[in-house]
């Protein structure tokens, strides 16, 4: 064991000393330094910024703004402690309107790397330039309007700090990730990068479409929602990707608060929640998303990084961010934004020569099955006999298809006499397959978006023809949504005013539980009854769930209890209830959808599209999959060489 050190007076450090363990704080990285100079760039107006790298960012940064400038009298207090220019008071500290504002980080990063100032005003006759630190001499030099500083051999001077970075080309990365998160905020904003002279990026001055087009690629262009809500002082707007677009890392997730990209865990989790019911847990979205609100009610003091940020009432910030996103992923891509992602390729280059649907002309599809036609194998799960168990489901939770002969698209009836007619019956009969047609100004006028049904193939797609083209429904993932929102809404409707359903346990379910767990049980108790939850404190280290929400009766009680208490601990309440319900909902609309190899006749085909037109978030099933994609014309002629 090492002995004690001796006893030393207090003394103040030197000021080397301090700058150099602030550094520890801002300057963890090569792309932390970038990340400071680049957010002064931008505070000092600038509308075009150039950044040069070199071995990762570890030998030399470099980065050239046109902004303001620095007048010569104050860049040794650009390169001095606590020194800045974008706050003067604790009022200015409350209500931060800009990126920097600790004054601290030029002088952390002059402590530990060799940094050239360069710097020229819109009126001044030439630039001034400051090397070494705020001690050095301002001496004239040359340069245009705006700002270079220069940062080379970054830890030159401790290098204990620089055996802790990673490869030249890992580097490189966190300083190219770095530029892109800051270009995503300002696409207003011309942006240059390279890298050992070589340019790896260059984005001119656009909007937020295309710059998040240019930084995410063609797959987030093809794939997003746009967004923006407002309530009172918040404002959210941005892209969110859809789901049946997820990835398999959450590396392409972007969130900003007045411009500052910002890891906030209750903005990752109400985004997260909104895509809960669409997505497939081990699946992350992509999406660019900025939230604007009044700075003082935001403190984004919280960290030396300033990547962490605190909301004065962060539960109505939640909400708002949860309600918005979740509306703008319940709108059906059949009514909102044309079609899921095609997976084929569009043929560009070729020119559709008009609608498909000729003026004056009535198409029709005629009888695909004869109307004596009954199923021989895999029969309809929709038809009165032979099926007790599914039709029992569905007079249970209410029929897909009403009794109304118009409905059901019945003899002598049109495509618009049964679009939109969906009432529950639990008294219903198989619908005919009886021939239907549809006008011209139907199908060119998107009455129908999802077109009407030609066939099925192999027990498991319907194959459909729209105004675009081929439309291809997976009629299981299909059918699995739509009866989902169905049982949603119905439960929602029961619930909603009313107290929790709750099932009292027979046997109450103990398990072990650490301290802090106990302790919000008792701390929380009235919160957790309110949730539906009865959890008693049995002794210190055992909690014994006796009553959990009625929905979640036949869940696990003990993983549902630590759950509930862990989001209590950490959200102040608890969505547990809502996301278990969510998956409760979505494993029973499963096993009760309608399963491959299930011949529907054409008339229930179309009643499917008609209600996927109708139902929300019908883009995927609840596990994230596509339920239908669009294959355009041109793809189709691209396909068979067609006008080549």
């Amino acid at each position: 064991m090492n002995a004690p050190s001796p006893p030393r007076p207090i003394r103040a450090l030197p000021d080397q000393l301090i700058s150099q363990i602030a550094a520890g704080e801002v300057v963890e990285r090569p792309s932390a330094v970038v990340k400071e100079l680049l957010e002064n760039a931008l505070d000092a107006g600038s509308t075009q910024v150039t950044v040069r790298l070199e071995e990762g960012g570890v030998k030399r940064i470099c980065i050239t703004d046109n902004g303001r400038g620095i007048p010569p009298d104050q860049m040794p207090l650009a390169l001095a402690r606590h020194a800045t220019s974008k706050i003067a008071s604790l009022d200015d500290l409350e209500n931060v309107g800009t990126l920097g504002f600790r004054g601290e980080a030029l002088a952390s990063i002059a402590s530990v790397a060799a940094v050239t100032l360069t710097s020229r005003t819109a009126d001044g006759a030439h630039a001034w330039e400051l090397e070494g630190s705020h001690q050095g001499t301002v001496v004239p030099s040359s340069g245009a309007p705006g700002t270079t500083i220069d940062v080379r051999d970054l830890y030159f001077n401790t290098p204990a700090r620089r055996k802790f970075l990673k490869s030249e080309q890992t580097e490189y990365g966190h300083c190219a990730e770095v530029v892109r998160r800051i270009a995503l905020a300002r696409p207003d904003v011309s942006f240059s990068l390279s890298h050992n002279g070589k340019t790896v990026e260059h984005w001119m001055v656009s909007d937020m479409a295309k710059r998040s087009a240019q930084i995410l690629g063609s797959n987030f262009e093809e794939a997003r929602l746009a967004l923006d809500e407002g309530s009172g002082v918040l404002r959210i707007h941005g892209f969110a990707g859809l789901p049946t677009a997820s990835k398999g890392r959450a590396d392409s997730q972007y969130f900003y608060v007045n411009g500052r990209f910002v890891r906030d865990k209750l903005l990752v989790h109400a985004v997260r929640a909104a895509y809960e019911d669409v997505l497939h847990g081990d699946r992350y979205p992509s999406y660019v998303l900025a939230l604007d609100l009044d700075p003082a009610l935001v403190d984004v003091n919280v960290h030396p990084s300033k990547i962490e940020v605190r909301f004065r009432d962060g539960r109505a910030v939640h909400q708002f961010v949860f309600h918005a996103v979740q509306r703008a992923l319940a709108a059906t891509s059949a009514t909102s934004h044309g079609s899921v992602p095609s997976p084929l390729p569009a043929a560009d280059n070729l020119q559709a020569s008009g609608p498909i649907w000729r003026p004056q002309e009535q198409t029709s599809f005629g009888s695909i099955l004869n109307p004596e036609y009954r199923p021989t194998f895999s029969p309809s799960p929709f038809g009165a006999a032979g099926n007790s168990g599914v039709a029992q489901s569905t007079q249970r939770y209410g029929a897909l298809w009403s009794n109304d002969p118009r409905d059901n698209f019945a003899p002598g009836a049109t495509a618009a006499d049964g679009g939109n007619g969906f009432r529950a019956s639990a008294d219903y009969t198989l619908p005919q397959a009886t021939p239907m047609t549809a006008s011209s100004a139907q199908m060119a006028g998107e009455e129908f978006p999802l077109g009407f049904a030609l066939a099925q193939l192999h027990g498991i797609y319907i194959l459909a023809q729209n105004s675009k083209g081929l439309v291809l429904v997976d009629m299981h993932a299909a059918h699995e949504r739509i009866l989902y929102e169905q049982l949603k809404n119905a439960l929602d409707a029961q619930i909603d005013g009313t107290e929790m359903s709750v099932q009292n346990l027979l046997i109450p379910v103990t398990f072990y539980a650490d301290a802090v767990e106990v302790g919000t049980a008792q701390e929380h108790g009235d919160t957790l009854k309110t949730l539906g939850f009865d959890i008693a404190v049995m002794s210190p280290t055992t909690l014994a769930v006796r009553a959990v929400p009625a929905l979640l009766k036949n869940a696990d009680a003990q993983t549902l209890a630590r759950d509930v208490i862990r989001d209590v601990r950490e959200y102040g309440g608890s969505r547990v209830l809502i996301e278990r319900r969510n998956e409760l909902l979505g494993t029973l609309a499963c096993h009760t959808a309608v399963r491959a190899n299930r011949i529907l006749a054409v008339p229930e085909m179309n009643a499917l599209l008609r209600h996927m037109e109708a139902t929300e978030r019908a883009d995927q099933c609840n596990h994230g999959r596509p339920t239908w994609v669009q294959i355009d014309i041109n793809a189709l002629d691209k396909l068979f060489l067609r006008g080549q």
